[in-house]
């Protein structure tokens, strides 16, 4: 059981590459992303993502645990279950502006791609920087220090991918 544990903290197995394991793991929580929205369903999006970030909690905060290390870099479900919330200003601007969900493809096409590559940037670049609170935040006990600091990372990338996408957005679906 812990083994299977840890291989689900380590995002499937992911965290335990060598070089840049976060950076694998947001790799990998944009294909969750991708999953969220191919439903094009709204309350999937957001119990899925809020699912995925309970699971990040509990099963980090169990694996630090058993590996006796805080915030171990092997443990990369964080990252895994705080991209959609990176994508949560862009996904709400988007439904609103058109009455409903994109699925994964109007990420990709066209012009989107660069908004998907700044989301994916500023996500790495705010998780290893941790500005004010988000290295606070690892100060929680846990799992929830491991998931907080990424969640308050992906409220920055909201800040500042999502509110430009929405003020300078004027393309169609």
């Amino acid at each position: 059981m812990n083994r299977f544990l840890l291989w689900i903290a380590r995002g499937f197995g992911i965290g335990r590459i060598p070089v840049a394991p976060g950076t694998f793991g947001s790799v990998a929580g944009l294909c969750w992303v991708g999953f969220l929205l191919w439903f094009k369903n709204p309350a999937i999006f957001v119990a899925g993502m809020c699912a995925g970030l309970a699971l990040s909690v509990w099963a980090c905060g169990k694996a630090e645990a058993m590996l006796g290390a805080k915030d171990p870099p092997s443990v990369v479900l964080d990252e895994i279950a705080a991209l959609p919330v990176c994508f949560l200003a862009w996904v709400g601007i988007v439904l609103w502006k058109f009455g409903t969900l994109p699925g994964p493809g109007y990420f990709m096409n066209g012009r989107n791609w660069i908004f998907v590559l700044a989301v994916f940037a500023a996500f790495r670049f705010f998780d290893i920087l941790k500005p004010w609170p988000v290295r606070q935040s690892q100060s929680l006990p846990g799992g929830w220090g491991i998931t907080m600091d990424d969640v308050l990372a992906a409220v920055y990338v909201n800040l500042v991918v999502g509110l430009p996408y929405g003020l300078f957005f004027s393309g169609g679906q």
